[in-house]
């Protein structure tokens, strides 16, 4: 089978031949890949630097949706044919989901439900889980002030629709060319953040920030309550002051909670635009959305 990784770690990435993976033990389920999402994190695996148990010669890729091959043991409440979608960290067997076949653990997939496309459940599990999981870590619920810095990525466009929907006023920040669609998602108010003095013309203060923009995260500070809460997804969560908590998250994988996720997308509460390119030629694509030219939209392959 082919699949798109690397033969040694910080080689380039290519298009390369794998054997088959083993059959599936206990816990676990043998995926015929259909689409697999891209985010600036897969280039982690090649160079060593996010350790999810990757062994090249192997595959990269930790999210996608797959067709059930095979079941191992200890596993209920899956099918072979069914459709899943999966966040799968760390990898098993050392390979990950960008080839025509990958094994993944149970607990982990999800079932598609019926009208999502694979193609736009393979952009969800870790933008989904990543948002889901920073909104609750932020404790945000009816009336809560939250800004979200970088809100017109893919990731951030969740969060601001998770805490619209419970309740939260949402202030985005962003380019203001994606300010109508910000607004037409959930966010209250959206201010242009790629301005020096950004934070000088906010009123008011904030219960909580999101930062998924680098380079944010100091002024995005200054506008939080005594006792605030900060998360930063970007990895720079400044020294907490003021009594206020401020952390870095790191998405964990859970198919319990992207399963509510994908039935949130097959009744239209949540939305993102997703771009798929056949894998074989994905790997220009892979390199933008690493550079961080995503275009704020999703990217995929498809295989």
């Amino acid at each position: 089978m082919y699949g798109i990784g690397v033969t040694d770690l910080n080689n380039p990435l290519e298009v390369i031949e794998l054997p088959n993976p083993r059959q599936p033990r206990a816990g676990e389920l043998l995926l015929e890949i259909i689409a697999g999402g891209v985010g600036a994190w897969d280039l982690l695996l090649p160079d060593g630097t996010w350790e999810v148990d990757f062994q090249p010669p192997a595959a990269i890729g930790v999210e996608g949706v797959g067709r059930i091959i095979a079941i191992g043991p200890e596993v209920t409440g899956f099918a072979v044919g069914d459709v899943v979608a999966v966040h799968e960290a760390p990898l098993v067997n050392g390979s990950g989901l960008w080839a025509q076949q990958a094994l993944v653990q149970a607990v982990h997939a999800a079932l598609l439900p019926k009208h999502v496309s694979p193609e736009q459940a393979a952009g969800l599990p870790i933008g989904g889980l990543t948002a889901v999981q920073s909104i609750n870590a932020l404790e945000v619920g009816e009336g809560t002030r939250l800004l979200v810095t970088g809100a017109s990525g893919p990731t951030a466009l969740l969060a601001v629709q998770l805490a619209q929907l419970r309740g939260a006023y949402v202030v985005a920040g962003a380019g203001m060319r994606h300010a109508d669609y910000l607004r037409s998602v959930g966010a209250n108010d959206v201010i242009d953040t790629h301005t020096s003095d950004w934070a000088q013309h906010l009123d008011g203060q904030f219960d909580a920030v999101l930062i998924a923009a680098t380079g944010t995260a100091k002024q995005a500070l200054s506008l939080l309550k005594d006792g605030g809460r900060l998360v930063s997804i970007t990895s720079d969560a400044p020294e907490p002051i003021r009594g206020i908590t401020s952390v870095d998250l790191y998405v964990e994988a859970d198919g319990q909670a992207l399963g509510k996720l994908l039935n949130m997308v097959a009744v239209g509460e949540l939305v993102y635009e997703v771009t798929a390119t056949p894998a074989k030629d994905g790997i220009a694509t892979v390199e933008q959305v690493a550079a961080g030219h995503s275009g704020g939209v999703k990217h995929v392959l498809t295989f």
